[in-house]
């Protein structure tokens, strides 16, 4: 039986295009064991996922000043040494790192036992752990066209990997759960798995005026529910929505999104028309101001930049996207975007025979 490590780490993000790899990779024969950070929100998600888990320690690799930053370098090679020992006694034939602080020790140490490596990037612009680990790795795959100029000869198109079960939701389940009764097309909010506080104030400052259309679910992030609006009719909130993901996929007529690039190849998979809200470049590396432009162009979403964005301009980028939602839909569609999975796998058996 062949033998494969999956890392990744740091957002949901990082974690479930790994998860979407396992049904085909156990279908390949493959004994998968995940390398994540001991203390990382991906642990969860791994076990729920029913596999074996492996923390090592981590740092941040910021790209700002803080204290931490003189600390997270010893965190990185300690890491890296227990990486080390757990490749060691594993014998992976292959490792598989989806990005985040906690790869680059584990691609360090795969190479050093002359383990091929494969990583994949979903950005437009590779991250900052995959800019560290490219000359580590022998395939770099991508999501976006633009992204093979910054990856050299390492990089492979395979679209981005998209779980299975997406495409499997029950409308009536979500629903049930957000008790909707009535026929208005319903608006499903998501803010990323951490929930974003400028999408959640941005939506509830339009919340009164969309109410007269939509029914609205939105999925705040935790802690960021608002007791004042749980009575409110029509609007749903949640912190966070895991195993029944699919079913408000299903449910959703339109979506409002920020633009990371994993949640939005899924939304273009599934054909659903959207608004994106990209991080600022003041909040980021500017990763999801790109996606974002690049969906827009190729006619698959309406953007809304949040630098003083109100409530006002979300209602109006919504009726302009119900208006047009049809042309989004054939355009997505056209588009023949079924995930990157199957390419993936394939790159991975190559490098395994």
């Amino acid at each position: 039986m062949k033998k494969i490590i999956l890392t990744g780490g740091g957002t949901a993000g990082h974690v479930t295009p790994n998860i979407a790899l396992v049904p085909k990779l156990k279908a390949a024969g493959y004994e998968i064991k995940y390398i994540g950070s001991k203390k990382g929100m991906e642990k969860q998600l791994v076990e729920d996922a029913g596999l074996d888990y492996a923390g090592i320690s981590s740092g941040k690799l910021r790209r700002y000043f803080s204290l931490q930053n003189f600390i997270d370098p010893f965190k990185i090679v300690k890491g890296y040494f227990q990486a080390k020992r757990i490749i060691k006694k594993y014998k992976p034939d292959v490792v598989f790192s989806k990005g985040g602080f906690v790869t680059v020790p584990v691609v360090y140490a795969a190479a050093k036992y002359g383990i091929p490596v494969i990583a994949h990037e979903s950005d437009i612009t590779p991250g900052l752990a995959n800019k560290l680990s490219l000359k580590k790795t022998n395939v770099v795959c991508y999501s976006f066209p633009e992204t093979a100029k910054h990856l050299g000869s390492k990089g492979k198109y395979t679209g981005s990997p998209i779980r299975a079960e997406l495409f499997e939701g029950d409308a009536s389940v979500a629903k049930k759960m957000c008790g909707f009764t009535d026929d208005k097309p319903i608006i499903m909010v998501t803010g990323g798995s951490l929930g974003a506080e400028n999408v959640n104030k941005l939506v509830r400052e339009a919340l009164s005026e969309l109410l007269k259309t939509f029914n609205v679910a939105h999925l705040c992030g935790e802690g960021k529910t608002d007791e004042a609006l749980k009575d409110t009719n029509g609007y749903a909130q949640f912190e966070y929505i895991k195993d029944e993901m699919k079913d408000f996929f299903a449910m959703a007529d339109l979506i409002i999104s920020r633009a990371g690039a994993n949640s939005i190849f899924e939304i273009v998979a599934l054909a659903k028309p959207n608004i994106l809200i990209p991080l600022s470049a003041a909040a980021s590396r500017g990763d999801q101001l790109l996606n974002s432009k690049s969906f827009e162009k190729q006619g698959f979403s309406v953007v809304l930049e949040e630098d003083n964005a109100t409530g006002k301009d979300l209602i109006n980028k919504v009726n302009e996207l119900y208006s047009n939602k049809n042309e989004y839909i054939e355009n997505m569609k056209n588009s023949n975007f079924s995930g990157g999975v199957d390419s993936i796998i394939n790159t991975i058996e190559e490098l395994t025979k």
